[in-house]
């Protein structure tokens, strides 16, 4: 019988309801891995066991909320808890204790959820990593921003957890760390009481080990059910596509995407292949300006007033920001939003696009968090990304897709995901 904290949210959510398990048997569980291996892995800036254990004995004691109930979560260190600090990986905010949770935390404990811990983020979610290191091997990294949460969960210290993404802050750490992560639609979780970087860009999402889970958390949170995995699955019409970065892709990467269109059609899915319109190849480029105008303007008083406690290369970043013009920033956001409209034709004869999530396995240092190349443009497009882990590279790290969807068709996305999954599962 394998171990509580083996087992992923969907498997646990009838157990916890029925009482098959308590709340503070699963948190045991948890906190008992988490002893064991997070003086390899870093992948927690706050933890209080009592607090936790005190809080799954409060679950037990009551009537089950609802979908989550019990359920162990960590909340990325740039979203708002009121019972632990959030510094967002700054000194500028050692020990800040906010008065409330963020809305999409009190919406998970509004679910039922138990908020375990707050897990290492970049400085301010942004490139100078934390401590965290690669589950798989600790010499590589887990990738960023939310680089605590995905280790956490692929660790197996946790079923869930919240993440965010400007750039590649969810699917990339997803990929290099082998687990599942969602990065919703722009807006379909609530942003408030998330520490801001970019005010169209940043997105609330979610890491699990299945796209089963995931969709479960994200459904819970959103009150949207139609989020959930459906019974019945058919095989989706995917839309394989390179992107104009596709010279960043690593041998490994290359050699997924000439062996997985077939296997996706041997198991059932409709594969074409699909190109960008030309105005899509500026994308990588745009997001650059963009962001960097907004979030000199979001951490303007950081900057200002704190400039010698910022590090590199995020204090470049901060400067170069100011020096982008309004004009130039409008002129970028009228290509994306003309680009946003055109995604949908290049997804007319598909479900999904299935796309590289990150260049390769993730790299070797703790230096860097890894390029997010591959993520950018969908960042920047609003679409829904699932990361789906597909096996493993030469080194032995796992190597994944990105399940791109319509602005807006999440479920879809969500459904076609799970199917992809499933249909590696078999493979692997």
């Amino acid at each position: 019988m394998r171990a509580l904290y083996e087992l992923g949210a969907a498997e646990l959510a009838p157990m916890l309801e029925r009482r098959e398990v308590s709340a503070e048997q699963l948190a045991r569980a948890c906190l008992e891995r988490i002893a064991e291996r997070e003086p390899v892995v870093h992948a927690f800036a706050h933890m209080d066991p009592e607090r936790a254990l005190a809080g799954a004995r409060a679950l037990d004691r009551a009537a089950a909320r609802g979908p989550l109930h019990a359920l162990p979560v960590g909340v990325k260190d740039i979203i708002d808890t009121f019972d632990y600090p959030t510094e967002h990986g700054s000194p500028i905010y050692a020990g800040n204790r906010p008065a409330a949770d963020a809305p999409c935390v009190a919406l998970a404990r509004a679910a039922g959820a138990l908020a375990l811990g707050k897990t290492v983020t970049t400085e301010f979610a942004t490139f100078p990593p934390g401590p965290t290191t690669n589950p798989h091997n600790p010499a590589h990294t887990p990738g960023g921003s939310s680089s605590g949460s995905a280790a956490a969960v692929a660790d197996r210290m946790l079923p869930l957890a919240f993440g965010t993404q400007t750039g590649g802050s969810i699917i990339r750490p997803a990929a290099f760390c082998g687990i599942v992560g969602y990065k919703p639609s722009f807006g379909l979780l609530p942003r408030v009481g998330v520490k801001a970087i970019s005010d169209s860009l940043d997105t609330v999402g979610v890491f699990a080990r299945s796209v089963e889970d995931a969709a479960l958390f994200a459904a819970a949170l959103s009150r949207r059910e139609a989020l959930r995995i459906p019974r019945e699955l058919r095989a989706p019409r995917v839309g394989l596509c390179l992107t104009p970065q596709w010279p960043a892709a690593q041998p490994e990467t290359q050699k997924l995407f000439e062996d997985i269109g077939g296997h996706l059609a041997r198991s059932g899915a409709r594969v074409t292949r699909v190109a960008l319109p030309p105005e899509f190849d500026a994308l990588a480029d745009l997001h650059a300006t963009i962001w960097d105008f907004e979030i000199a303007r979001c951490l303007a008083d950081e900057h200002l007033r704190h400039r010698d406690r910022l590090r590199e290369p995020l204090r470049g970043q901060l400067a170069r920001g100011w020096a982008v013009s309004a004009d130039a920033y409008d002129a970028a956001q009228r290509t994306v939003r003309s680009c946003r409209h055109k995604l949908a034709d290049a997804l007319r004869d598909c479900d999904a696009l299935v796309v590289p999530a990150a260049p390769g396995e993730a790299p070797a240092g703790l230096g860097s968090t890894g390029d997010s190349v591959f993520n950018r443009m969908w960042t920047l497009l609003h679409a829904p990304c699932v990361c789906v882990p597909v096996g493993r590279g030469p080194l032995g790290l796992p190597l994944a897709v990105q399940v791109v969807g319509r602005i807006g068709e999440d479920a879809r996305a969500l459904a076609c995901a799970h199917w992809i999954q499933l249909s590696e599962a078999r493979r692997f």
